[in-house]
């Protein structure tokens, strides 16, 4: 029975890793959660919405023509006199420059709720990113815990086999065990702070937490504009198109109708047609001209100073997020080493514990030491992966 133990060990293992599989991939985790995003049920409708407005803009009169119908008579009763019946069509037309200036207002409209969705995306990207090494971290620290677990439960076996031959005193197998339930409490703070990273995993993207992540490579961004940046511009524009359509429609769109009348002056007369043609030119008052100008000239202040903002912080993002790189660069160097001199010393002073040579609480000293170099270690490793994310994030590089 204790030979099958491994089999089905490795079967778990195998089946985990084949759950976890797809979210392996930061692109593939970035999908699923666009996919889960509540702004993305949405985006259809708006789209539509866009596709509505230009074709508004680009059609024949600058809105839906109207049919009135009126007539005239003595009323119900009375055949006799006067009756007249009047059909008139009439339709709403453009001002000067008004079609031209509603097409562009349209068009930038559509442009915005592009830029937008990239920008949006990128945004959600960085989450997934951060709650992607969240994760591997957590697993990493999961697994040092594990191990000192372990390893502590192999010590406490060997002291309570010398302390019962006689080698080790009774305070020395008391050490032992308080390790051990160190290591043990440490194991389960450690298994509960990876549940709630992959949680937060799953509630963003809908997939298994993933068990590793393949570092990022640092982009060149070179030739691509941030898309935070597209979207600020777009949003610039699109206030330019709506103060130049503020300024083309000062007034109410003239209309022009068309009027046939049908009518008699008494029963016995025969029945004449007319027909004519009406022009109605509504008249503009300065007060809503000016409310009409402050409210878009509001807009275009706005998404200027937004535009400059933007530039300022992605300048300044990317800054530190290079210096930040360069850090970690240099103390998953620095920790490196420290690992490996930790390591050295612990197998001096087990060798030496072994023999007798050397007691138990230096034995446990360097036991810390060399757990809190790996630990240090694997912590900056991954900070380091999570940097070169960070800069990508900075330059607006999806996964």
């Amino acid at each position: 029975m204790p030979s099958v133990l491994p089999v089905l060990a490795g079967l778990l293992l195998t089946l985990s890793w084949a759950d976890g599989a797809r979210a392996d991939s930061l692109a593939a985790a970035l999908d699923a959660a666009w996919a889960h995003h509540p702004q993305v049920a949405t985006w259809a409708a708006r789209s539509e919405e866009a596709a509505a407005r230009a074709a508004l803009a680009a059609a024949p009169t600058a809105g839906p023509p109207s049919l009135a119908f009126g007539h005239l008579g003595r009323g119900p009763g009375h055949d006799g006199g006067r009756r007249e019946w009047e059909v008139e069509l009439a339709a709403p037309l453009w001002l000067p420059g008004q079609q031209a200036a509603r097409q562009s207002e349209a068009a930038s409209g559509a442009n915005v709720l592009a830029a937008t969705q990239d920008a949006l995306r990128l945004q959600l990207a960085g989450a997934v990113r951060e709650a992607g090494w969240a994760v591997v971290e957590a697993r990493a620290v999961r697994d040092l815990a594990q191990r000192r677990e372990a390893s502590a439960r192999a010590l406490e076996a060997e002291v309570q086999r010398r302390h019962a031959a006689g080698e080790l005193a009774r305070i020395d197998a008391n050490q032992a065990q308080g390790e051990r339930l160190a290591a043990q409490g440490e194991a389960a703070d450690a298994a509960s702070t990876l549940r709630a990273a992959e949680q937060a995993w799953r509630a963003l993207t809908g997939l298994p937490a993933p068990l590793t992540l393949e570092p990022e490579r640092v982009a060149d961004a070179s030739g691509a504009e941030h898309p935070q940046l597209t979207a600020a511009t777009a949003a610039l524009h699109a206030a330019q198109a709506r103060l130049r359509a503020s300024r083309a429609s000062r007034r109410d769109p003239p209309e022009l109708g068309l009027r046939l009348v049908r009518e008699r002056d008494a029963v016995a007369e025969p029945w004449s047609s007319l027909l004519g043609v009406q022009f109605k030119l509504p008249f503009s008052t300065a007060a809503q001209v000016r409310v009409n100008d402050a409210a878009a000239q509001a807009e275009l202040a706005e998404a200027t100073a937004m535009l400059e903002q933007v530039h300022r912080v992605h300048a300044l993002d990317v800054e530190r997020a290079r210096a930040e790189l360069d850090a970690a660069a240099e103390r998953d160097a620095a920790t490196a080493q420290r690992q490996a001199l930790a390591a050295e010393s612990l197998r001096l002073a087990e060798k030496a514990f072994a023999l007798g040579e050397s007691d138990l609480a230096t034995l446990l000293r360097l036991h810390a030491s060399a757990r809190e170099a790996d630990a240090a270690h694997t912590r900056q490793r991954i900070a380091r992966a999570a940097a070169v994310s960070r800069l990508n994030q900075a330059l607006g590089v999806l996964p």
